[in-house]
């Protein structure tokens, strides 16, 4: 078979190739379903460490406990890891049940990857370019954009490591080719011959027929993939650039919540203002489909003295003070109180509110916390007695933030404000208080 000799080297060659950037990494999890393209990969690696210095080669099988099939295949891959003298870990995981059966079984696999993979370690996967290509029809099928058709991308984070595809670039019938050629055996889901779901209905009713008319179909929707990808990547420079414009300026950074200035982001065109939103959303939340983006336009343009919310799905994004304002978790919960604080010279632990803490001459007791009800009035020196809203008002604080402030009682009086100039603090200056968000990592000035 001539193809052995000219062909064969040249895989081992593409795929020393592609994992040149990770060759000094501690150790390569090769992600090992059992099927073609994971079995090949691991072949590959096993005999390339013979003649090449490698990172330390293991493998990964998740068994989702689906289909009845599937109870064999982590014998069937200790096998193979035995006579490739590669070390194999097993994990068993619960699927959540739910809408997309295949989104909460890859939902369950890449937990475990990601607990396998330590700092300076890198989980290989078998995806080829057949799988990139059905993966962009079908996100180009479901109206994605940019970022969507670029598919999946060669290497990204996984946990404290990364995850990288070398094959990306390999057809499966090079794989097949391979795996034929060196007598290795795969296994083969039962379900990946189910046309009703979406994936399985292109690999197997539309791409022959795509491919006999454009034999060259996959490579196409491939570098297509390549293309978008590199499109993404200018997209993220020029939103890291305008969110670096949009860096706040507030008296509230002590807050420790996210934020950006509303008038440099909503002086960029539409399209702009969305690439930079998404970029930064990216981080604490699933973005929000094409529809719901009138929810910005709404934040955006509402009066000035509102105070507009617009909810996403781990959180809400807030407008206040001139600023954008990430929301999520205990920030978007009322905290409990009141809280005795017996012990004032010891910090006071809030739930779900960070922690407090009275600093210089503890004031006379007894003491307790509590949240704003409405209708508090303050005593002020040189001032008398204020209602506790108009001087929050005078102050710019942010409606989210106002029932969460800690407020200082000594019985029915009330003594201060937490964290805010001239409200924190004794007329005489002896004491003050001062509040640790839970959301923040900033020490307190």
């Amino acid at each position: 078979m001539i193809w052995t000799v000219l062909d064969m080297p040249n895989l081992s060659t593409q795929l020393l190739q592609a994992l040149t950037p990770w060759r000094n990494a501690n150790s390569w999890h090769v992600a090992l379903s059992g099927g073609l393209d994971s079995t090949v990969l691991l072949h590959l690696l096993a005999h390339l460490r013979q003649t090449h210095s490698l990172p330390a080669l293991s493998a990964v099988h998740v068994h989702h406990g689906l289909q009845a099939a599937a109870d064999s295949w982590p014998a069937h891959c200790q096998v193979l890891c035995d006579s490739l003298a590669v070390p194999l870990q097993v994990f068993q995981v619960q699927v959540r049940p739910g809408a997309s059966l295949e989104r909460a079984a890859r939902e369950a696999r890449y937990q475990a990857f990601e607990a396998v993979t330590q700092a300076g370690e890198v989980l290989l996967t078998g995806q080829h370019r057949d799988d990139q290509a059905e993966t962009v029809l079908f996100r180009l099928l479901r109206g994605a954009g940019v970022s969507g058709v670029a598919a999946m991308p060669r290497e990204r984070a996984l946990g404290q490591g990364h995850l990288c595809r070398p094959l990306l670039d390999v057809s499966r019938a090079e794989l097949e080719t391979y795996a034929r050629a060196h007598g290795l055996s795969w296994v083969e889901d039962p379900s990946n011959t189910q046309t009703d779901f979406s994936r399985n209905y292109l690999r197997h009713e539309v791409f022959p027929t795509l491919t006999k008319r454009w034999p060259q179909a996959a490579a196409s929707l491939a570098r297509t993939a390549a293309h978008c990808a590199e499109a993404q990547g200018l997209l993220d420079e020029l939103a890291q650039q305008d969110i670096a414009a949009a860096t706040p300026h507030t008296e509230f950074s002590w807050l420790g919540l996210p934020s950006l200035a509303l008038a440099p982001i909503a002086g960029l065109s539409a399209a702009r203002q969305r690439n930079a939103l998404r970029h930064w959303l990216a981080g604490f939340t699933q973005l929000p489909d094409t529809d719901h983006w009138a929810g910005w336009e709404t934040l955006r343009d509402a009066r000035e003295d509102a105070q507009p919310i617009w909810t996403l799905a781990e959180g809400q994004l807030h407008r206040a003070g001139g600023h954008l304002w990430w929301l999520s978790g205990d920030s978007l919960r009322q905290p409990v109180a009141p809280l005795a604080w017996e012990q004032a010279d010891l910090p006071l632990s809030l739930p779900g509110n960070g922690q407090l803490r009275l600093l210089g001459e503890i004031p006379a007791g007894p003491l307790h916390v509590s949240y704003r009800q409405g209708g508090e009035v303050m005593q002020l020196a040189q001032r008398g007695h204020r209602d506790l809203k108009r001087l929050l008002n005078e102050h710019g604080v942010p409606g989210f933030v106002r029932g969460r402030l800690p407020l200082l009682y000594r019985s029915e009086q009330l003594l201060a404000v937490a964290n805010l100039q001239g409200l924190a603090c004794d007329p005489c200056g002896r004491w003050q208080l001062q509040w640790l968000p839970t959301s923040s990592d900033q020490g307190l000035s």
